[in-house]
């Protein structure tokens, strides 16, 4: 009977510890339940908020096992004041990288300057996005490449943003002074709408030594279609020039190979290939994009599926609320596979 009192004895000063830990590791589990595990159909987005709650749960709990440690009070203090010290260094040392990064993806999830699929140019990097990170942004440029950006580098550089209504598409050539604008003017004109632009319009951006700079310019709605597009405006540019009898060469031609005054630069009219292989230039290059947006699309869908059989189950009788459910939970299935094939691609 004395060695179990002794023992009893012993153990007394660690039941608030154990009992504590106890709690909040049930406390935790439970926070997960309710706000991740029960909830499979939200996307990152959704879901990065709550992941946020579990962060601070977190440390609240550490916290709380720190003050039912069976040590004096100046030890727990002290231990307190460690524990401080060591969530205050991890944020200090981070701050230039990993928690710079994180504020700035939070202030793009706040603005929204752009959506998985849209085009973006930062700097000399162009192309589609594909995934927006915790702490980087990922899009897929014009080679097919893959390319993270720093949420930072995203912060602090402007960022241009196609707009899915439609983007303008352009090239600019020189030509020589000896044939009027007005004819270039309807030429350019011309080769934008058999390029499909809409509202084209020719612009004289320079009157060089030698040549004058003119720019074509057309709305493209189709946004998709865009590096096609433009391929298209400068292969339609040259097939309309030269059908009117206009070389495309800087007058300084002449200065490094004479050549007779009414001899002409223009390429003899080829038979034309079927433009099939170059419509799907897109599809290639920016194949992990499309399906990117794809993804976000069809989970919006069914978010907001979702949302609207929440509102009518409050109204529904209990039959009907049965029917709701199971709506609401292939729905929530959908999302979860949508997001796991998005995962599995990676």
């Amino acid at each position: 009977m004395s060695n179990f009192n002794t023992v009893f004895l012993y153990i007394i000063p660690f039941l608030p510890i154990v009992s504590t830990s106890i709690i909040v590791v049930l406390m935790l589990w439970g926070a997960n339940q309710l706000l991740i595990v029960k909830h499979p159909e939200l996307g990152n987005e959704r879901m990065f908020p709550r992941q946020l709650i579990m962060l601070g749960l977190t440390f609240a709990g550490i916290l709380a096992i720190a003050l039912a440690l069976p040590v004096s009070e100046n030890s727990r203090n002290q231990i307190i004041v460690i524990i401080g010290l060591i969530i205050s260094g991890v944020f200090a040392f981070s701050s230039n990288t990993i928690f710079a990064n994180l504020m700035a993806g939070l202030m793009l999830r706040v603005t929204k300057p752009f959506r998985a699929g849209d085009f973006i140019k930062i700097n000399e990097n162009f192309g589609r996005v594909v995934e927006r990170g915790l702490f980087d942004t990922e899009i897929q440029t014009e080679n097919r490449e893959l390319l993270a950006i720093p949420n930072t580098f995203m912060i602090k550089n402007p960022v241009y943003v196609t707009h899915s209504s439609g983007t303008i598409v352009s090239t600019t050539l020189s030509l020589g002074y000896d044939i009027h604008h007005s004819m270039i003017d309807s030429m350019l004109l011309d080769a934008a709408i058999k390029c499909g632009l809409k509202e084209p319009f020719v612009q004289i951006l320079e009157l060089g030594d030698y040549s004058i700079t003119y720019k074509v310019s057309g709305m493209l709605e189709d946004v998709k279609s865009l590096l096609t597009a433009r391929s298209n405006l400068c292969r339609y540019v040259l097939d309309t020039l030269h059908e009117n009898r206009v070389e495309i060469v800087s007058p300084t031609f002449m200065n490094q190979r004479p050549i007779l005054e009414d001899k002409k630069i223009i390429p003899a009219k080829a038979k034309q290939k079927s433009s099939e292989s170059i419509s799907i230039v897109e599809e290639i290059v920016f194949d992990k994009a499309e399906k990117a947006e794809k993804i976000e699309n069809e989970k919006l869908l069914l978010l907001n599926n979702i949302q609207q059989y929440e509102e009518e189950l409050k109204e529904a009788s209990t039959e009907e609320k049965k029917q709701i459910q199971v709506k609401i939970k292939e729905d929530s299935e959908k999302i979860k596979n949508l997001e796991n094939s998005g995962v599995e691609s990676d």
